[in-house]
């Protein structure tokens, strides 16, 4: 039967998404409703977006009290506001300066432009010269500078030509980075868990060995934390899993409270301070309503322990996964509640999404085979219940599929 507002968006809409078949009208808490009143678990938060659970009531409250009284002015003049949010960001994450802009993406290409100026500036690279190593797989936004990073063919395909001064290595290898750091190296950007590449955790130690070798050879580390910062984890950000401070992070998504994009670029003075007036901007970064949402979303991560909840709800996910007995699964990984499900390329991983969508479970999976679950904050053992059991209907029902089809290995 068709719908409406999917025939909309496909008639008038870009076909850069390819969305399942449901029609979503509200949100509370860990649920979703559709237009037809059914109602859904969402393992997905947005991609951490909605960490604090959807319309969450504190966020809705300090949203509808600052839009009534003011909201967009631009940076030209200063807000009672934007201060003291920067304080208490840099403050909790120990770094001296913040950035704040909109997008993941913004944040991202904020960073590269401050470490490309500090290259200039502060190590002393012959002008354009400065190299930005990333690692493979990864994924740090969509715009021309950023895909020019990635390693993923679809991402780039009819995009270029790119920006120079790119280089690429192994995730999870440091040896690879100290290979690939030249005098030019202005910085290494990583992804502490690489979550759109497949929920890719690196070998325990990697993020304090680069950050040695960042030291050493005077390169900045900038972890992006958009995705796996402000407790997805299990940590207030996902670099705390070892003993290193990294030289830069950007945050986003998790830090407008699933209510509108907000994000930052937070580093030491010596980075920051390369921007001068005119150097770089954005009319709605930082904007009195942004800093009002984000600062309670921080009050509300702290204040109702979303932290700890994600370490040890996450940890019961995980191993309640691991029970199940498929010949389909060929890996359960991730940390706190940012997990996924790697599932046997002989059944797609999207058919798995669409038999969960009719058991009330909407996720998505990502690299054709691997399916996330990534669930607001605040799910309980027993929603996380629900979904394990859903999951192992859905995967015997694919097994039974596959049997008619090839005998599977036991």
């Amino acid at each position: 039967m068709s719908n409406p507002s999917i025939e909309k968006e496909s008639l008038y809409g870009a076909h850069n998404y390819q969305p399942l078949p449901v029609v979503l009208v509200k949100g509370q808490g860990v649920y979703v409703w559709d237009d037809k009143g059914e109602r859904y678990l969402d393992m997905m938060s947005a991609y951490s977006a909605v960490s604090h659970g959807h319309c969450h009531p504190t966020l809705v409250s300090a949203l509808q009290k600052q839009a009534e009284t003011l909201n967009i002015v631009s940076r030209a003049f200063y807000t009672d506001k934007l201060g003291s949010f920067l304080e208490r960001i840099c403050k909790l994450s120990g770094f001296e300066r913040a950035l704040p802009m909109n997008t993941g993406a913004e944040a991202v290409e904020t960073a590269l432009k401050a470490a490309r100026k500090w290259a200039y500036t502060v190590k002393g690279v012959e002008e354009n010269k400065a190299e930005i190593i990333a690692c493979s797989n990864n994924f740090h936004g969509r715009t021309i500078a950023i895909v020019g990073l990635s390693t993923e063919p679809q991402y780039q395909a009819g995009f270029g030509p790119f920006p120079p001064g790119y280089k690429i290595i192994p995730f999870g290898d440091e040896k690879a980075l100290e290979k690939a750091i030249t005098p030019n190296t202005a910085a290494f950007l990583v992804e502490p868990i690489q979550g759109e590449g497949g929920i890719i955790v690196p070998p325990e130690g990697y993020l304090k060995a680069c950050a040695a070798i960042c030291k050493k050879n005077n390169v900045l580390l900038i972890c992006d934390e958009i995705q796996t910062g402000l407790g997805r984890t299990g940590r207030l950000f996902a670099f705390q899993h070892e003993d290193m401070q990294p030289d830069a992070i950007v945050l986003g998504k998790a830090l407008g409270g699933g209510l509108l994009p907000v994000s930052l670029f937070l580093t030491k003075k010596e980075v920051m301070d390369v921007f001068t007036p005119g150097d770089h901007g954005s009319t709605f970064g930082g904007n009195p309503l942004a800093a009002t949402v984000a600062n309670a979303a921080i009050e509300v991560l702290l204040q109702e322990k979303l932290i700890e909840s994600a370490a040890q709800q996450g940890d019961y996910f995980k191993q309640q996964m691991k029970t199940l007995n498929s010949p389909l699964i060929k890996d359960v990984r991730g940390k706190g509640l940012l997990l996924g499900l790697e599932i046997d390329k002989r059944y797609p991983a999207r058919e798995i999404c669409l038999k969960l969508l009719k058991h009330g479970i909407l996720t998505k999976e990502t690299h054709e085979c691997v399916i996330r679950f990534a669930p607001p904050l605040i799910i309980t053992r027993e929603q996380i219940d629900t979904v394990i059991k859903a999951l192992q209907i859905v995967l015997q029902e694919a097994e039974s599929e596959l049997k008619n089809k090839t005998t599977l290995p036991a």
